[in-house]
């Protein structure tokens, strides 16, 4: 639902924006962003970037989501994509159900942002405004529910079987709108491992799906900073 790109990739200021973060040593996320600024920032940036809270087209087909030709040229930057547990991004809600959120929205007068209603937009709302569209949501994810951890990690998965382990993470989003059955909140985390688990991954593969690739790209990242650090000051 976002307006067509104004520059069709970066503008020239967003190709110094990436050369000064690189020269900082801060880490690039795109997403949010378009295709072809995602692209262009893949190529151009010389420290792997990240996702920090992007889905799979392959899994759901909807436009905030990654295709696999983004993917792969996000493992070429040496980045990580990190799942997001959005019930909206997770799994494609039935066209009944978009159909009875899109009216509820309306008539509580809540705006849906990147096709979500999140905390943000709720928070904009009146106390009676909000406690009615919570109500009538649940009414509404009583008779569609929403995807579960295993619908979730689906999207885990299909990154480590086209890209290999190091090259994802995992995204909540729980303060913009994440959460899904298993794993509504931090207590429940616990069910993303043990589903990790029963899918076979070893400890070690874990431990990187849950902070240790994003250690490794923070550490590049870095890295990159400090070697041109060095290189400008011969």
């Amino acid at each position: 639902g976002d307006t067509a790109e104004e520059h069709g990739g970066l503008s020239d200021l967003g190709r110094q924006v990436v050369k000064e973060m690189n020269r900082l040593g801060m880490i690039i996320d795109v997403s949010h962003l378009s295709t072809a600024a995602t692209f262009e920032i893949l190529k151009l940036s010389e420290a792997p970037v990240i996702a920090s809270h992007s889905g799979v087209k392959a899994v759901a087909d909807v436009p905030r989501n990654m295709s696999d030709r983004e993917l792969l040229e996000l493992k070429k930057n040496r980045g990580v994509i990190h799942a997001i547990a959005l019930g909206a991004f997770v799994r494609l809600d039935p066209p009944e159900k978009q159909v009875a959120i899109q009216q509820l929205a309306s008539d509580v007068g809540v705006r849906v942002i990147s096709g979500a209603i999140g905390p943000a937009a709720l928070a904009e709302l009146s106390p009676e405004s909000r406690e009615k569209y919570t109500r009538l949501r649940q009414d509404i994810d009583k008779k569609w529910p929403l995807p579960d951890v295993v619908a979730y990690v689906d999207h885990v998965e299909h990154v480590a079987n086209l890209l290999g382990v190091d090259h994802v993470g995992i995204g909540s989003d729980f303060d913009g709108g994440g959460g899904i059955v298993g794993w509504t909140d931090a207590s429940e985390t616990f069910n993303i491992t043990l589903e990790l688990v029963k899918r076979g991954y070893t400890e070690e593969e874990i431990k990187k799906i849950w902070g240790g690739n994003l250690l490794r790209v923070w550490q590049e990242v870095e890295q990159v900073a400090s070697d041109r650090k060095r290189t400008s000051s011969k």
